[in-house]
């Protein structure tokens, strides 16, 4: 479990987040959600490490994160960025070694490339693992980043907005292989999302957030309600019941 603890980062003289508490279940997919400029990646950055938090404590299974070097903490959660490098010249199979770097410092071994042929066995990548990454279609690419903090072999992935620039076929096979790699793998999903819908669809646990605050959180049913997603968003919803999901209708 992850756990956050009355958090507070300013960029600046600005607050970006405030008294944020919260924990990360386990073996689930937990969402965060908020419009523009409500701290979301900024949240997923400072629970990383990535940033620096001005008060408060997060700890990983019982540690915490202060107390851990940058390659402890690579070896047990990896990071997803939303803005990645599509200018590299490199092949599939040496973007996915990256995610071995925090074990090998760049001298691959047996048990590296063991994880690595693992991760592109996992994601189907083997037609394509001499290809460069900017030959690649964008759900190609979107698998292959994917594979790279698989490789990392961390219990627990935090993803920043990976539905980024992806049509709605390749949205979902990713939003598929993410519930793949909790319900089959064990791992633990921290994801930024936009798409409520998906959300309803594929996430345990909602952490809404606006203005750098925390709206609300629990599980799916308990955030994704009518009145909660418009003190988040400003804006009426229709929460229609499909299948046991909560779905969204964004009325006019």
């Amino acid at each position: 479990m992850i756990q956050v603890k009355a958090i507070h980062h300013r960029y600046g003289k600005q607050t970006t987040l405030q008294d944020i508490s919260v924990d990360i279940q386990k073996h689930q997919i937990t969402a965060i959600i908020g419009p523009n400029g409500a701290g979301k990646s900024t949240l997923l950055n400072v629970m990383a490490g990535l940033l620096e938090k001005q008060s408060g404590e997060i700890f990983i299974d019982n540690v915490n994160i202060e107390s851990m070097k940058r390659d402890e903490i690579s070896k047990v959660l990896a990071i997803l960025k939303q803005t990645q490098n599509l200018d590299l010249r490199i092949t599939v199979s040496d973007l996915i070694s990256f995610g071995r770097y925090p074990y090998s410092k760049g001298n691959l071994t047996n048990e590296d490339h063991a994880h690595i042929n693992a991760a592109i066995s996992y994601l189907h990548l083997e037609p394509l693992k001499e290809k460069y990454i900017h030959e690649l279609s964008g759900g190609e690419r979107q698998r292959a980043y994917i594979a790279m903090i698989l490789a990392q072999d961390t219990e627990y992935l935090f993803l920043d907005e990976p539905l980024n620039n992806l049509d709605i076929k390749h949205a979902v096979e990713t939003m598929n292989i993410i519930k793949s790699l909790v319900e089959k793998l064990n791992k633990t999903v921290l994801i930024v999302l936009h798409d409520l819908n998906m959300v309803s669809s594929h996430a345990d646990n909602v952490i809404a957030l606006k203005n750098g605050r925390m709206v609300s959180h629990g599980d799916v049913k308990t955030v994704m309600t009518q009145k909660t997603l418009k003190d988040v968003y400003d804006y009426e919803f229709e929460i229609i019941k499909h299948e046991d999901k909560q779905i969204c209708l964004y009325n006019t």
